[in-house]
């Protein structure tokens, strides 16, 4: 199918240099040749969207460990994640991994900028690949340049739109995966403007570092804040630039900056775990950096200005919501028992410990009172015998010097670690002895008869532990 398609473009090209009737007819019949078999290809390539996330393991259901994170209760809900919007700026390589990530989580709607190209603009392809990968998602591609005036309107205008479906308004975070300082600042203006939190990512021009960073306008430093000097000195980028001299690209690190970029993004959204105000990264000594940047009260944006005053507006009563859900959050820990038997955290534990010495299993924690029946290996053979020996756990020096021995060509003595209905009961393990433990194997008792005062005797041992 590729080749017949890729043979049919260029006889489109030769045909646009030479029309010729006869071979345009031709190349009708040929497209509607190929019009069922493409169809058919797009159809079994793609599956049908689900209406609800859902926790079932199946082959169908590409939800089931992320939704396994509800489960373990790293997220309260993760079906969540499909009311959000996330608007990603540049298409490059940072930011294509970051689409793909998103995607594959079940993003509700995801937005896309790039100008650039790659046969076709790179976010129509995006599109084009994220919906056969996740046809739940709903995309949108904006082929265009932001930096521009027309660019800029188009691109804040989207921000703040509701979505195709009318479901959504504006978006919920916004991803700077863009490669220059002026593309950069152009985010952190209609961000400003808007008052939308966004996260920055970038990687080095050497490619063994990267970093990202979260922007909240009016409560962290802005790009305009603490500009690079780069920024700050006002030079235009494009002059840096040198014939035939192009920065370095190392997809392994696009793809952790990528990483870290979604999965803070995802903290953001869900609300888990720490999301951090900035993360470095850098490959060379595996450093990851950490800080939090203040905003600067006497900020060249005036849009980030505006936002600190009202952020220093709202914040006694956004501290005092934070307080009292704390409270709250204390009271109900300490009215919920530490334990379910006591307030103590104190528990009756049973201890039992089986070591396995070159092949031959070892008998260690034993009560005295089965220690005259132990000289019989028949006594392993009675049910009831090895239930004894498996729930009495009273530690006894004097047993702990006393190694029973099983032999394991004896094949009349079942073992009490054998499979089937001598299985040991669950949550009971085998351990290898430690230097200290460990003794030479006595030699192995021969096979004797249990008698009827043996078990009588067991019977009274166990009445009296009973009882006591």
């Amino acid at each position: 199918m590729e080749e017949e398609l890729r043979a049919l473009l260029r006889d489109l090209d030769a045909l646009k240099q030479r029309p010729d009737p006869a071979a345009i007819d031709r190349m009708r019949e040929r497209v509607a040749g190929m019009v069922t078999p493409v169809a058919v290809a797009a159809g079994a390539a793609a599956r049908s969207k689900i209406k609800d996330m859902s926790a079932e393991v199946v082959d169908s259901n590409p939800y089931s460990r992320l939704m396994a994170l509800q489960r373990m209760g790293i997220v309260d809900n993760y079906e969540r994640i499909r009311d959000y919007s996330v608007a990603i700026v540049g298409i490059g390589g940072v930011g294509s991994v970051a689409a793909e990530m998103l995607t594959r989580c079940g993003i509700g709607r995801l937005l896309l900028y790039d100008y650039d190209t790659v046969g076709m603009t790179k976010t129509d392809a995006a599109v084009q690949t994220l919906s056969g990968i996740n046809p739940d998602v709903a995309l949108e591609s904006y082929s265009l340049n932001i930096t521009t005036v027309k660019g800029f309107e188009t691109f804040l205008g989207s921000l703040k739109a509701r979505s195709s479906d009318g479901h959504n308004t504006g978006v919920d975070l916004v991803l700077s995966c863009v490669d220059n300082y002026e593309a950069r600042m152009v985010v952190n203006q209609a961000c400003n403007e808007l008052g939308q939190t966004w996260m920055e990512s970038g990687v080095s021009e050497d490619a063994v570092s990267g970093h990202i960073q979260l922007l909240v306008p009016g409560e962290t430093a802005c790009f305009a804040c603490a500009p690079p000097l780069v920024v700050a000195s006002g030079v235009d980028e494009r002059t840096l630039k040198r014939e035939g001299v192009c920065a370095a690209s190392l997809p392994t690190t696009m793809g952790v900056v990528a990483g870290l970029l979604v999965q803070n993004a995802l903290k953001y959204l869900l609300k888990f775990g720490q999301v951090s105000p900035y993360l470095g990264y850098n490959s060379l000594k595996d450093y990851f950096p950490t800080m939090e940047m203040k905003p600067n009260p006497q900020c060249s944006n005036p849009a980030c200005v505006q936002r600190q005053k009202e952020y220093m507006q709202l914040k006694p009563a956004r501290d005092a919501a934070a307080k009292a859900k704390m409270e709250a959050e204390a009271s109900a820990a300490d009215e919920c028992p530490v334990h379910l038997d006591n307030d103590w955290n104190i528990r009756q534990v049973i201890p039992h410990r089986l070591l396995v010495v070159n092949g031959a299993d070892k008998i260690v924690d034993l009560s005295r009172a089965l220690h005259p029946m132990l000289k019989h290996t028949s006594f392993l053979r009675h049910p009831a015998c090895r239930i004894a020996l498996l729930h009495l756990g009273m530690l006894d020096k004097y047993f702990l010097e006393k190694l029973f021995v099983v032999d394991d060509s004896d094949t009349a003595t079942p073992s009490i670690l054998s499979t089937g209905t001598d299985s040991l009961p669950e949550g009971l393990v085998r351990e290898l002895p430690n230097a200290d433990s460990y003794q030479e194997p006595v030699a192995p008792v021969t096979s004797g008869a249990i008698d009827d005062d043996d078990l009588e005797e067991l019977q009274r041992q166990l009445d009296a532990l009973n009882s006591s």
